[in-house]
């Protein structure tokens, strides 16, 4: 082959490369979208754990609805209160106040109250223990205690207490789910913290049958129904249910008769007492 021959080739592939790349920086300039700095600015003040506990799919969409003045800074419930602030006044704009939510756990049967039937002796997770005959535990329904959301907490607002119920902490619960989606059970709920009356069973089960398997089962025996508001609480498939769109009329009254302690008051840390065994008496 000629040098000749060689030089018309590199000439040639030159030549389509210069083409294409010119195509290609001219499409580029012609169809290129604007981005507001401000998006990324606003995406190194967040925390970065796209969590999406805001409802957006991580911190840079967050950030870009923050811009746009479709999301307020306060709802990015992870951020601490000054870094909240910061941001708003970052962007000239209201911070805003989020309504804070954390994840309740429905079930207070630890190894202190509910029946265990079985020695569970599989892979040492809820997940795993579900899939076989639903695992070990009595009510059927129940925590199975083998921490599953704990691990997938990545903000360390849940831990096992000493009998094998995970307890939430408020104020490191950003409300992200993690947990909800851990749970073979079903056992987590993302709830408005103002929101105080808790039903911590599940059980489909009535009266002693289910008494049998957890000493803080529902009974579905509907004293809390008759000593709360009107229309508060009723029950339904055998488990009392709270109408939270009547929490304002919500207080404490509701838990003085029941008989196991299943529906709780909730103040503070969540679910304290219900690590204790119970030994209410019935008015």
């Amino acid at each position: 082959m000629s040098i000749t021959t060689i030089l018309l080739s590199v000439a040639i592939l030159g030549g389509v490369g210069l083409t294409f790349a010119a195509a290609i920086a001219l499409t580029h300039w012609k169809f290129k979208v604007w981005e507001d700095p401000r998006i990324d600015a606003v995406t190194d003040m967040l925390p970065g754990a796209n969590c999406g506990a805001c409802g957006e799919a991580g911190c840079r969409a967050f950030a870009e609805g923050v811009v746009l003045g479709r999301i307020q800074p306060a709802t990015c419930t992870v951020m601490g209160a000054d870094d909240v602030l910061s941001m708003a006044q970052f962007l000239g704009v209201e911070a805003g106040e989020a309504n804070k939510r954390v994840a309740r756990l429905l079930c207070a049967g630890g190894s202190n109250v509910a029946v265990q039937e079985a020695d569970y002796l599989g892979l040492d997770t809820c997940k795993a223990a579900a899939a076989v005959a639903g695992g070990g535990k009595g009510c059927r329904w129940g925590c199975l205690g083998l921490d599953d959301c704990e691990v997938a907490c990545d903000f360390d607002a849940i831990y096992m207490n000493q009998y094998g119920i995970p307890v939430v902490i408020p104020d490191k619960c950003t409300a992200c789910g993690d947990c909800v989606d851990a749970c073979p059970k079903d056992l987590f709920v993302l709830m408005p913290i103002e929101q105080k009356l808790i039903v911590q069973c599940k059980s489909a089960l009535e009266g002693d049958e289910i008494e049998a398997l957890c000493r803080v089962a529902c009974t579905a025996c509907e004293r809390c129904v008759a000593d709360a508001a009107p229309g508060l609480i009723e029950i339904r498939d055998g488990l009392a249910v709270v109408d939270y769109s009547k929490n304002d009329l919500a207080d404490v009254s509701a838990i003085a008769r029941c008989p196991t302690g299943a529906i709780v008051w909730v103040e503070g840390a969540q679910f304290q007492a219900s690590a204790q065994p119970l030994e209410k008496a019935v008015a």
